[in-house]
């Protein structure tokens, strides 16, 4: 007898290892699978805007890190004791100006530099609803708690979507004809839109991909995150405590399907040692000074040694810090 419907991704015609850099932009359900890839120390630049829910922001926040733009105080607003950019999150905001404006640019820098021979690019749209201001017509990234009457919003259509899109991955792929594009639709529920609006939101986003992938097949792929969450995971206690977001639990369960679908086998091997060694670092004995947990760190730093002799971009400097820190 079959329990549930589980969702099978599909395997595509490329794989994501130590040798690719993958950038991931868009909703916050990027940041957990690109946290996930980030803490195992493979090649990733996750969210340089922050997260970036709906598709015209994201292609703005790609467009300037393409021209590596430079972002100058005119560019900065001051609301509620805060600098802060409407084209970007809210954890760039700051007392102040000079600090703000100077972790967007250092972050816009990172990007740009990062996009210099991409191997894999990971959008997730959140929601196809934008939000405007009224003074000027700007789609912000976020609202910054800005009151809601001095933003008009509207959802944007599949064509709006499929016309800004096309155009970007063609001056992407003019850049680099070789770049992977992996859409997701972000399972997270925009509840601020009500049950059908959201529902309304999310199908437009789907359609929209959908027809992205059809018109570049070779570049363009769909992974069913959605799917997953949806038609899978169909339970509240694979839920966080908002009932809103995936909760850990969830987030690892959709991480081993992109994994299997995605991950060569030569690196799965290399994220479980790395995973081991993250997690011996982390340990706090008891008593350090026992022979056992010497030869326990002295072992973990041969193990780290070994590693970065054969991938010598792989960072351990934290792990090797707080090994160090127990010796005796």
């Amino acid at each position: 007898m079959k329990l549930r419907t589980e969702v099978e991704a599909p395997k595509y015609p490329f794989s994501i290892g130590f040798n690719t850099s993958t950038l991931f932009v868009g909703s916050c359900f990027t940041e957990n699978v690109g946290a996930i890839m980030r803490e195992n120390k493979m090649p990733v630049l996750v969210n340089p805007f922050g997260v970036v829910y709906n598709p015209f922001s994201i292609d703005k926040s790609l467009q300037s890190l393409v021209e590596n733009r430079k972002y100058s105080e005119t560019d900065l607003q001051f609301r509620n004791g805060l600098w802060f950019s409407y084209d970007h999150h809210t954890r760039f905001s700051s007392v102040s100006r000079e600090e703000c404006l100077l972790r967007i640019n250092n972050a816009v820098g990172e990007g740009h530099r990062f996009m210099l021979g991409l191997s894999n690019l990971v959008v997730t749209f959140g929601t196809a609803r934008v939000y405007r201001l009224k003074s000027s017509g700007q789609v912000v990234v976020n609202c910054h708690k800005v009151p809601a009457k001095e933003f008009d919003h509207q959802l944007m259509s599949v064509d709006e979507i499929v016309a800004i899109w096309s155009n970007r991955i063609a001056e992407l792929l003019a850049m680099n004809s070789a770049l992977r594009i992996i859409f997701t639709v972000s399972p997270i529920r925009h509840w601020k839109d009500g049950a059908e609006g959201n529902q309304v939101s999310k199908s437009t986003l789907i359609v929209a991909v959908h027809t992205l992938v059809r018109m570049f097949p070779d570049n363009a792929f769909y992974f069913p995150s959605y799917e997953i969450m949806m038609d899978d995971l169909r339970d509240y206690r694979f839920y966080d405590t908002d009932m809103l977001h995936p909760s850990p639990m969830a987030i690892e369960y959709i991480w081993a399907k992109f994994a299997k679908s995605f991950i060569d086998k030569e690196s799965e091997g290399l994220i479980a040692q790395i995973r081991k060694i993250v997690q011996a670092a982390g340990h706090r004995p008891f008593n350090p000074a026992t022979v056992e947990h010497q030869r326990f760190i002295a072992q973990t730093l041969t193990q780290i040694a070994q590693i970065m002799e054969n991938h010598s971009g792989i960072n351990f400097d934290d792990e090797i810090e707080k090994l160090n820190s127990q010796l005796r």
